[in-house]
This record gives C-alpha cells, sequence and structure tokens, in this order.
C-alpha cells in the first residue's frame, strides 16, 4: 500500500515537471505569438540577410508585429527578396517606411526593425497593403566585416604622410585686403 502510493506521488511530480517543461519550451520558442491572427503580405529585397531566418520577428519600436514568411532569391537581380507577414491590425503602415536588419544584444537572433515613414497623399503615398514592396531596405551588419574595416583604418589606410598635411596650411601665409594690399 505504502509503495502504490510513493509511486502515484513519483508520477504526479513527473507529470508537473513534464507540464513545466513544455511550458518553459512553448516560452522560448514564442509560440503565442505565431497565433493565426489574419496577415497582410509584403516583400522587401535586401543585399545581405546575414542570419536573418524565417519565423524571425518584425517589430516596430520593440514591439512584434509580424514575422518572416519566407526567404527566397529574386530570379532577376539575384538579391534575398524576405516576405513578411503583418498582423492585419497594424494596416495603417505608409509605404515611405524602411526596414532594418538588427540584431538583439551582440550576438543574439536577428529580426526586422520596421521604422514607420511619413503619410502624406499630396506627395503620392499610401498605406503598404498585400502583394507591397518596402523600397528603404538596410542590410544586415556583418560583425567580420566590421573586424576587418576597423582593422584596415587602425593600419593606416590613408597613406598620408604629415608632411603632406601640413604643406597646404603654411604655404599661403599672406591674404589680400580688398583694396588690393597684401597683408604679410
Amino acid at each position: 500500500m505504502q509503495t502504490k502510493k510513493s509511486e502515484i506521488w513519483v508520477g504526479i511530480f513527473l507529470l508537473v515537471a513534464m507540464l513545466a517543461a513544455l511550458f518553459i519550451c512553448l516560452k522560448a520558442a514564442d509560440v503565442a505569438s505565431m497565433r493565426s491572427e489574419p496577415t497582410y503580405r509584403i516583400y522587401a529585397t535586401f543585399d545581405n540577410i546575414g542570419g536573418l531566418k524565417a519565423h524571425s520577428p518584425v517589430r516596430i519600436g520593440g514591439v512584434v508585429v509580424g514575422r518572416v514568411a519566407d526567404i527566397s532569391l529574386d530570379q532577376k537581380t539575384y538579391l534575398p527578396r524576405v516576405a513578411l507577414d503583418i498582423e492585419e491590425r497594424y494596416n495603417q503602415i505608409p509605404d515611405t517606411s524602411s526596414l532594418a536588419i538588427r540584431t538583439s544584444g551582440l550576438l543574439g537572433e536577428q529580426y526586422l526593425a520596421l521604422n514607420v515613414g511619413f503619410d502624406d497623399p499630396e506627395l503620392g503615398t499610401s498605406m503598404l497593403k498585400e502583394g507591397s514592396t518596402l523600397q528603404d531596405t538596410k542590410s544586415a551588419i556583418v560583425l567580420e566585416d566590421l573586424i576587418g574595416q576597423f582593422l584596415y583604418n587602425s593600419k593606416g589606410g590613408d597613406n598620408k604622410s604629415s608632411d603632406d598635411a601640413a604643406a597646404p596650411a603654411s604655404a599661403n601665409t599672406e591674404t589680400t585686403s580688398p583694396a588690393g594690399q597684401t597683408n604679410p
């Protein structure tokens, strides 16, 4: 009788532990934001998408407003073309908005930052709708490129000598007054 009771308690404990592990996994995967709300699809083309992946978040000011639906290669330009599913409730985004690939923290996941543009119907702007393409995009910053650029600049990418730089400043020491007289 005593062993059966302890087996039941162990079973309950294991069940609670598995439910807690499932809850933590779902929170880590951010499943709550992948619910089936109505969305509309827009597109953007980048030079370099870095480590951007499908299902990466699209954020406006840190608030998730959509997800990356698909990443493909444009057949004409051979540049990465990103399809974004934006939640229908965020349907007042002007077509003058811009997209930038950002990183959460130093080495965190990459996401798309949507910077809302201006809305001026007199200038011909409109709101994004199904099938729209955002023109203003900023590609991912590749850490290796930044390090290479830093090393290039620190080794003296500009090979001007200090004598060449000082020559133009000391070459013209005389000034001319409006009356045509030279002032030493």
